[in-house]
């Protein structure tokens, strides 16, 4: 779900303020995309126990999000934002050069948390789905 940041801009340039205590999480690592090519996709991962908060901070970004059994796709704009639970497959699609992109994260980078192959992601979530019902 997409949720618009409240944003302040005059002749002086933009602020948008990100207040913790509204997040779902505490961050522990804040990360900005910058300078990726028009039409260049980064992303194409998930994670055990992180969750992400995307802010686009400027121009546009496709963001692709599979949960082991279908795909959504969901277009920021600047101020828009977008929470990605763990064990979430996603994606982005930068769709400008202008694009910029602010992440927080729930944990600290740990590269055992990552889970870089899709075949492998999909049997976590079928695994996950036959222990949720009881299999």
């Amino acid at each position: 779900m997409i949720d618009t940041l409240k944003s302040y801009e005059d002749e002086r340039g933009c602020l948008i303020p990100i207040e913790f205590n509204r997040l779902p999480f505490t961050p522990k690592r804040i990360f900005v995309i910058t300078n990726v090519p028009k039409n260049t996709i980064r992303g194409n991962h998930a994670h055990y126990k992180t969750k992400q908060l995307l802010i686009c901070i400027n121009g546009k970004v496709d963001v692709i999000l599979n949960d082991g059994n279908s795909e959504t796709i969901t277009s920021l704009k600047k101020n828009d934002s977008l929470l990605i639970d763990n064990l979430i497959w996603d994606s982005q699609k930068f769709l400008t050069e202008s694009t910029e992109l602010l992440v927080l994260c729930s944990t600290e980078y740990d590269i055992d948390d990552y889970i870089m192959d899709f075949d492998k992601f999909k049997k976590i979530k079928l695994n996950e789905e036959s222990t949720d019902n009881g299999n």
